[in-house]
Order: C-alpha cells, then sequence, then structure tokens
C-alpha cells in the first residue's frame, strides 16, 4: 500500500503546506504592522488643508477623544532624477528641525538625520532602492517654481508609507514616485509657509469615536481650505496591506478544505477495500478474543500515520514556501524587520483538523472493521447485485467489445464510488482553472484600463486648479498632437448614513482619450446633469440610478449639493465618481477651471515633451501610461508566477492521487477477473482497456464537472476578493480551460502507466486455486 499511502499524504501535505505558508504569512504580517503601528506612532486620523497656523495644533488637541496631534507641510513637487528621461513625482513631508515627529515617526535605516540651515532631506527606501541611491547622493526638485537640490543624507522608513506610492496611483511605482522627509524650516522657506501648516494627523483615546472627532475635525478645518479628514481605514498604504491579509486568509482557510475533503474521499476508499480484503484476518482476531474497539483503533492508527506523514511533510514544505513568500513581501511592504515566522499554533489546529477530517472521512469503514461478526467475516463477501445497464436496456451492448462490456457493468455496480473519483478528480480540474485564470483577468485588465479606457500618453497633473487656457500651452509643445483636459474634484458623497470619501472626475464633451466605459465597451452618457459612478461605489452608498446623493465639495468654498445618479459602470479598480466638466464647475461655484490634461505625444519626442514639462511651473505631476503598465506587470509578476506554480503542483498532486488511488484499488478488486481473463487468452492490452478504460471514462467524466466547479470557484475568488482598490474581473479564457484539461489527463495517464505495469506480475496460477 505503500503507493497509496504516499498519494494520500501528498494530498493532505499540499492542503497543509497552503494553510500554513497563508495563515503563518498573515499572522506575521499582522503581527508585524500592529508592532511597527504601535512603536512608531502610526496616525489614526488624517486631513489636509490649504493653509493653516501652527495654533491649530493646541485647537485640535481640546477636541474630545483626541489623544495626540501633529502638524506639518506636505507638498508634491516634480523631480529630475538622474537618468530618468521622464519626470517623477516627489512628496516632500516635513519634520522637526530637532527631535522626531510626534506621529508617524521614522526609522533610519541608513545615513544620518538632516542639518538645520542645509537642504537635507530623507528619503524613503523603495525610492533609493530603484535608483541605486546611496547617502550623499541628490536630486533636482522644482520647489515654488525654483529649481533646487535636495541632497540625501539618511534612507528611511515611515508606517505610513508601508507601501510607498501615491494616493492618486492605481498601484505603487518605486521608480517614479520618490518620499522626502524635510527639516521644517527648510519646508516653510521654499513655500511660503512661515508658522503655517497644511496636513494634520492625530491618534485617539481609547473608546473615542472615529466618526464623531471627524466630524469636529472638518468643521475646525473648514476656515483654512479642509479638504476632508478620514480614518486608517481609507489610508492608502494600510488598505493596501490590509487587503493583502485579507487575500492570504482566504487562501489559508478555504484551499486546505478542498485539499481534507480529497484526502478524506481517498482515504474512504483505500480503507473500505482494505478491510474488505481483510474479512478473514478480522474474523481470526475477533475469535481469539479482540474486541471491536481493538480493531477499529488498529484501523484508527494506520489512518493516523498516513495523516500525520502528510501533515509532517506539508508543514515542512508550508515553512520553504512560507520563506519564498516572505522574501517577496519583504522587497514590497517596508518594515524595519520583517521575517517569516512559523506559527506553532497554525500548524497544531491544521494537523488536528486534517487527523479529523480523515478519521469522519473513513467512520463508516472503521465502524464497518469494528462490528462485523467472525461468523460473518469467515465467510466470502456477497457478489454485488447484478443488474441491467441503461445501455443495456436500450440493446447497445452490441456496440461495445467485452471488455467495455465489463467496464460499463463494474460503474454501474458501484455508482457511488464512480461519482464520488468523479468528483475528487473534478476538484483537480478546478483548482487548475482557479490557478491560471488570473493570467487572463490580469491580461484583459490591462486591456480594458490602459486600452480602451486609458487612451493616453501621459497625464499630467497641475499644483492647483487652474484656468482652461493652460490646454493651449500643452498643445503647442512640441510632439504633443492631442489634449484632453480634465477637472478632479475632492468630494464626499452621502447617502442617508452612508459616505464615502473620493474625487469627481469632470470630463469634457470630447472623451477618447480616456472613456467611461462598462467592461462590454459600452460609453456611458455625460452629457445629462448628475453622476456615472462605480457599481462598487453604489453598492457602498446603497444608491441606484435615479437616486441623489448629497455631495459635500472639500475644497475652495466647501458648497453642499445633492446630485443625482444617473448610470453606473462595471469598472475594475477604485471607486469613482464621473461627470461632465460643465457640471463640476457649476457645483464648485469657480467658472471653468482644470486640474490635468490627457494627452498624446509623437514616440521621437517623447523626451522634448519630458523636458518641456519639467520646466512647467504649474505641473506638478507626469504619469506615463507605459511606466504604469509596467509597473502594473511586474509588481504582479513575481507574486502571480509564485503562486501559480504551487497550485499547479498541488492540482496534479491531487489529479494523479486520486486517479493512481482509484487504479490501485481496481486492480486489487479484480486481480483475480484479470489473471482469470489473462490465463483464458487476453492479451496485456485487452486486459489493461479493462482495467484503465474505467480510469479514462471516469476522467473524461470529471473534465466537464470540473470547469463547472472552476468557474465557480473563480466568482467566488473574484466576489470575495473584490476590495475598493481593485476588482478581479471574471475571465476565463479557452485556453485556460483547456490547460487545465491537458494537465489533468496528463496526470491520469502517468498514473494509469504506473498501474499498468503491475498488470505483468499478477500471479497467473493462484487464479487456479479456490480460496481457502
Amino acid at each position: 500500500m505503500k503507493g497509496q499511502a504516499i498519494a494520500i499524504a501528498l494530498v493532505i501535505a499540499s492542503g497543509v503546506a497552503m494553510s500554513v505558508m497563508s495563515l503563518s504569512t498573515l499572522k506575521t504580517l499582522d503581527g508585524t504592522r500592529a508592532a511597527y503601528y504601535e512603536r512608531y506612532r502610526f496616525a489614526q486620523v488624517f486631513a489636509g488643508f490649504k493653509r493653516g497656523p501652527r495654533t491649530l495644533e493646541s485647537r485640535v488637541q481640546h477636541i474630545p477623544g483626541v489623544a495626540r496631534a501633529d502638524l506639518r507641510i506636505v507638498q508634491n513637487v516634480n523631480l529630475i532624477v538622474p537618468g530618468l528621461p521622464e519626470p517623477a513625482v516627489g512628496k516632500l513631508i516635513s519634520i522637526p528641525d530637532h527631535g522626531t515627529p510626534k506621529l508617524n515617526q521614522l526609522y533610519l535605516r541608513r545615513g544620518r538625520l538632516p542639518e538645520p540651515g542645509r537642504l537635507e532631506v530623507l528619503v524613503g527606501e523603495s525610492f533609493a532602492n530603484e535608483h541605486s541611491f546611496q547617502p550623499g547622493d541628490s536630486v533636482e526638485a522644482i520647489l515654488n517654481g525654483r529649481l533646487r537640490e535636495l541632497t540625501m543624507v539618511g534612507i528611511v522608513l515611515s508606517p505610513e508609507y508601508i507601501v510607498e506610492m501615491d494616493p492618486g496611483d492605481m498601484l505603487p511605482d518605486f521608480k517614479r514616485f520618490g518620499l522626502f522627509w524635510v527639516p521644517e524650516t527648510e519646508m516653510e522657506a521654499a513655500f511660503d509657509m512661515e508658522g503655517a501648516a497644511n496636513d494634520l494627523s492625530l491618534t485617539l483615546m481609547r473608546g473615542a469615536s472615529e466618526d464623531d472627532v471627524i466630524r469636529r475635525l472638518d468643521n475646525l478645518l473648514d476656515d483654512w481650505g479642509g479638504v476632508g479628514s478620514y480614518g486608517r481605514d481609507e489610508h492608502m498604504s494600510h488598505r493596501f496591506i490590509t487587503d493583502e491579509l485579507a487575500g492570504l486568509e482566504a487562501m489559508g482557510l478555504v484551499t486546505p478544505i478542498i485539499f481534507m475533503a480529497v484526502a478524506a474521499f481517498l482515504l474512504n476508499m483505500v480503507m473500505t477495500r482494505v478491510i474488505a480484503m481483510q474479512r478473514e484476518q478480522i474474523a481470526a482476531l475477533k475469535a481469539f478474543g479482540y474486541y471491536n474497539l481493538e480493531v477499529g483503533w488498529h484501523y484508527c492508527k494506520m489512518v493516523t500515520l498516513i495523516v500525520v506523514a502528510g501533515v509532517v511533510a506539508g508543514t515542512l514544505f508550508g515553512v520553504w514556501m512560507g520563506h519564498g513568500m516572505a522574501a517577496l513581501y519583504a522587497a514590497f511592504f517596508k518594515f524595519p524587520i520583517f521575517y517569516f515566522q512559523f506559527d506553532l499554533q497554525t500548524a497544531v489546529i491544521t494537523a488536528v483538523l486534517s487527523v479529523a477530517a480523515a478519521l469522519v472521512g473513513t467512520l463508516n469503514s472503521l465502524r464497518a472493521a469494528s462490528q462485523l461478526p467472525p461468523a460473518e467475516a469467515m465467510r466470502p463477501a456477497p457478489p454485488g447485485k447484478f443488474s441491467k445497464t441503461i445501455i443495456e436496456r436500450m440493446g447497445l451492448q452490441r456496440l461495445l467489445s467485452p471488455a467495455w462490456r465489463m467496464i460499463i457493468r463494474q460503474l454501474h455496480r458501484q455508482p457511488l464510488k464512480a461519482v464520488f473519483s468523479v468528483l475528487g478528480i473534478s476538484a483537480a480540474v478546478g483548482i487548475l482553472v482557479l490557478g491560471n485564470f488570473m493570467n487572463d483577468a490580469m491580461d484583459f485588465l490591462i486591456d480594458f484600463q490602459f486600452r480602451q479606457v486609458q487612451r493616453q500618453d501621459l497625464q499630467v497633473s497641475l499644483f492647483e486648479p487652474t484656468g482652461i487656457d493652460v490646454v493651449n500651452d500643452f498643445q503647442h509643445i512640441t510632439g504633443v498632437r492631442q489634449v484632453e483636459a480634465f477637472r478632479g474634484l475632492a468630494v464626499r458623497l452621502r447617502n442617508g448614513a452612508r459616505s464615502h470619501r473620493t474625487a469627481i472626475q469632470g470630463m469634457g464633451k470630447t472623451r477618447q482619450l480616456y472613456r467611461v466605459v462598462n467592461q462590454n465597451g459600452v460609453d456611458q452618457d455625460l452629457s445629462r446633469d448628475g453622476l456615472v459612478v462605480s457599481d462598487a461605489l453604489a453598492r457602498k452608498l446603497n444608491s441606484r440610478v435615479g437616486d441623489s446623493v448629497v455631495v459635500e465639495v472639500l475644497e475652495g468654498e466647501r458648497p453642499v449639493t445633492s446630485a443625482r445618479i444617473v448610470g453606473t459602470i462595471d469598472d475594475l479598480s477604485g471607486l469613482n465618481a464621473f461627470a461632465s466638466r460643465d457640471f463640476v464647475n457649476r457645483i464648485t461655484r469657480e467658472g471653468p477651471r482644470i486640474t490635468g490634461a490627457w494627452m498624446t505625444v509623437d514616440a521621437e519626442h517623447l523626451d522634448d515633451v519630458y523636458a518641456s514639462l519639467k520646466e512647467t511651473p504649474y505641473v506638478v505631476g507626469v504619469n506615463s501610461k507605459e511606466a504604469t503598465i509596467d509597473s502594473f506587470t511586474s509588481t504582479v509578476a513575481d507574486s502571480q508566477l509564485q503562486m501559480q506554480s504551487f497550485v499547479i503542483g498541488f492540482a496534479i498532486v491531487i489529479a494523479a492521487g486520486v486517479v493512481y488511488n482509484t487504479a490501485r484499488i481496481t486492480l486489487s478488486e479484480r486481480d483475480r477477473e484479470l489473471a482469470t481473463m489473462r490465463v483464458l487468452g487476453f492479451t496485456h492490452a485487452e486486459v489493461s482497456v479493462v482495467l484503465l478504460g474505467e480510469l479514462a471514462l471516469l476522467t473524461l467524466a470529471a473534465i466537464p464537472v470540473g470547469l463547472a466547479f472552476g468557474y465557480a470557484m473563480v466568482w467566488l475568488t473574484t466576489t470575495s476578493l473584490a476590495t475598493d482598490l481593485f476588482r478581479i474581473p471574471l475571465v476565463i479564457s479557452t485556453g485556460t480551460f483547456a490547460q487545465a484539461a491537458i494537465i489533468v489527463l496528463l496526470a491520469a495517464f502517468a498514473s494509469g502507466w504506473m498501474v499498468r505495469r503491475r498488470l505483468y506480475h499478477l500471479d497467473l496460477f493462484a487464479v487456479l486455486k479456490g480460496k481457502e
């Protein structure tokens, strides 16, 4: 039985490995994040405003529930990085001239702190690593219209930016976005902010109401151009890592259940056959005085031994996989210290559940062994009941060879065994579909987001809302072919007790460079006064087309109005709202204004366009679509490739385990029949058809069931993993279905070939002897 035991142990090991890897990594990541937040005082509420005096800090401290507040200056600037033709974006954050910030404290990885009186800065590690910067290197930045040199004297980490990304980006771009911490006096002088600030973060007292503090804080900052306060759950870095934790938890809980169910089924098949083969031995043991419990315990130990072997192997492999995942996370999530920590509690719980699942799966067989009366056990098992198959009732048996008639009759006699075999193999097919569909989803997402929706080459962001005349400036840049302006407006949308902080994207009448489309390619009409919102945003606000929502503008004079939802789109990223630019300008009561533009450029003049934009003082950011695609693919590729290889390997284990065990059990049950056929003159090929034809039918029947099962799992995955940041499209290509079917067929072929070799070693003389 060693082959069957190894196959079952490998199935158990696969589920245990996924559980240990996912849940241990989850606990490591969550524990590291919590310790980092606490030790380095990550804020709980954040707020931006136009400009306010430093005395605001004491007033904020008096808001009930506020434990600590910290004012600072935050500005986005254009960077000129050596060797990088396009402009990069730098976020400058002020820090005290001496000492450390009250909140969001920094961890100095290398170098030293800046000295007052010099334009020395600290740089985030992701940006520094991407450009191989060392303490002492420098970059140029346009500060308030003046070109200045920033000397990087230290490389740091911040709990506020575990993922170093701009809140307006869909994914991190470590090459084109950098974080810099600048002494307070230098920031005040560079941006004319003496004695003033424009950003605030704070922590709360235990038991304080975050919503109440945010409401009071917004009221306080109204006079200073507040743009809306928000909690930690809306902070981009925190949301990003929280979504990753949710994915790990789902993987660690759902996947092992599938493997344990398959393992329990395999053990049930094996133990049922073993007990049937050992009826005489069981009877002899009971005749000698062994109790039912002792006989049952004997087989329990056999099951437990197989499970324990699988648990040990799976735990070791899960630890190895966990170290690989930790290395990926350490490169992406920036913690001072991050090492994979094996979670013994998870391993113990997984082991107990594996043993319990196996024993439950074999409970019926164990009960049969322990309760088998000695007299009954000494008699041969009664033959199965014969009845005509459907094919025979239809009179089609003459179309089949004798070997195929045997196969059909065998399946007809044991329908439950056939059904469970089909379900076991279909689980492998479904897991392969689930593991490979992500490639299809990512290909569709890139095509939809970056070729159907975003058709521009560059997106240019302005320092503040500006007159429409700047579009003419862009159009006169050599190499620029087409320009479309937009007006982004920070708002909070409310519907009763539900609300969400987002931005309305005000767009012009001509929308060729950025389209508002559904996944089927149908454009949404923005000509009517109202909002077109993401389906996800509509669900969050509990709103439908035709409903009105309250629009609280979070900039300028901060007017409050209402708007009707005139359409929804099934987009794939963010919780977005779109409207005509005229409608947005009427809401703000500021007249025609824009905050950015999309443009297409000639490839041969791209560097010239970059150079011109670098010298434009009111441009605060330039995003290249191709650079975003590169960042997207490089961010997803490593982790996706590694997880895909694990899933494919585990699915092959399931397929091979089910097919191999089914074939071995069939061979054990029918060895006398097959040997008799050989004595009667059947060839090896004809005998092989009887043995392996049944497996072939089961595998072929399992493939369509498995494809449907895979589709259901993909739907469940896309539904459960949908977040405010991303919605994974439910897209499965024909190639993915075909690949899953082919891999399972190959695994079945390999298993069948291994079992077929045993046909050459059948004892042909044994069948000539009667059973004693």
